[in-house]
């Protein structure tokens, strides 16, 4: 299976209702982790970026900073990464901590599965901690796609932003669909923020929060590969019986 998690878009049959077209390029975002390489115009990206901003903000602060790189820009982001985790595993860290210390359930099985389910599908066993590493590594060349953006938040700002930020990249991933695209979301170019900040002219204030790559997919048209919970377990309504 390829690594890039695809989506079956099913009509909402239960209620007699067809679903909307913006239902539909929700369903169909993924995180592709196997890119086609093929070009995206920097207009295309410019497109995604200027709708993408319409993402709420508390008091309209809009916290968000996107550098967009591509092709030798690309490149040389990318070796330097890469020679830092293959030979500084250890000394890069995040400024902010993303995963729990400990995970309760039903986090804790829902991340085992993930694993189960994604290095299956690439045929590698979990035991394979070189294998691991190789596909870790991936990360840095954006998984071949064309286009890479780093993504900042300035660091005097509260967590109300952090949600802020993610409406906006959320909006990013969903615009790519709309024009026949698709990204992944890299938390891992967090770690490397001494590298990227040099590199990209980052000022100080602001953090490095996440990569996205931004391309064509190499492959389409198969299941999803990671399962979402059904509605009951996350929704409760109250008041409709009335």
């Amino acid at each position: 299976m390829s690594a890039c998690e695809e989506v079956v878009i099913e009509p909402d049959t239960a209620r007699g209702v067809a679903r909307d077209p913006i239902d539909e390029v929700i369903a169909s975002r993924l995180s592709c982790r196997e890119f086609s390489g093929s070009p995206v115009a920097r207009a295309t990206i410019e497109q995604i970026l200027r709708v993408a901003r319409f993402a709420p903000s508390g008091a309209n602060i809009q916290p968000w900073h996107v550098y967009v790189l591509a092709g030798t820009a690309k490149a040389e982001v990318s070796a330097a990464l890469l020679h830092a985790f293959e030979t500084e595993p250890s000394e890069h860290v995040s400024e902010y901590q993303y995963y729990a210390s400990e995970f309760p359930e039903p986090y804790l099985g829902r991340r085992q599965e993930f694993g189960r389910l994604f290095y299956g599908s690439l045929g590698i066993a979990q035991s394979d901690a070189a294998a691991r590493s190789r596909q870790t590594a991936k990360n840095f060349g954006f998984f071949g796609a064309p286009v890479g953006l780093i993504i900042t938040i300035d660091r005097r700002l509260a967590m109300g932003s952090w949600l802020d930020l993610g409406m906006f990249i959320q909006n990013v991933m969903l615009a790519a669909v709309g024009r026949g695209l698709q990204s992944c979301p890299q938390e891992t170019f967090a770690k490397y923020h001494r590298i990227l900040r040099p590199a990209l002219s980052i000022p100080a204030e602001q953090m490095v929060a996440c990569g996205i790559s931004v391309g064509h997919p190499r492959e389409r048209g198969r299941a999803r590969l990671m399962p979402r919970a059904d509605l009951e377990a996350f929704a409760s309504f109250k008041g409709f019986e009335d």
